[in-house]
């Protein structure tokens, strides 16, 4: 499996290669303001996804946080009612009957 999984990263890795070999020749990027820039398509590329990753992880940092503020917030509530529980040690317990003594 651990072969399986380092074949499928150096074949994803050989396409993205020649996908890149392939987009080399230059491309002009029209802005606002009559502003313009000129560069291969994958540097573009390159710069959009990484943009993208980004804006993904800023979006998704707010409910992150959130939920971390409240998960120790019940940690909190949670902590002095293990406190207050009797410890059950394995002594107390009783056996359970066997299988064949149930009717």
């Amino acid at each position: 499996m651990r072969y399986l999984v380092w074949f499928v990263r150096v074949a994803i890795f050989l396409f993205l290669f020649a996908f890149t070999l392939k987009n080399t020749t230059p491309v002009v990027l029209y802005g606002l303001l009559d502003a313009h820039w000129q560069a291969p398509l994958i540097v573009f590329l390159l710069i959009f996804s990484i943009a993208g990753a980004v804006l993904g992880v800023c979006a998704m940092l707010p409910p992150y946080l959130r939920i971390r503020r409240e998960l120790a917030v019940v940690r909190k509530q949670l902590k002095p009612a293990a406190e207050k529980a009797a410890p059950v040690s394995p002594d107390l317990i009783e056996p359970a009957a066997p299988l064949d003594a149930v009717i």
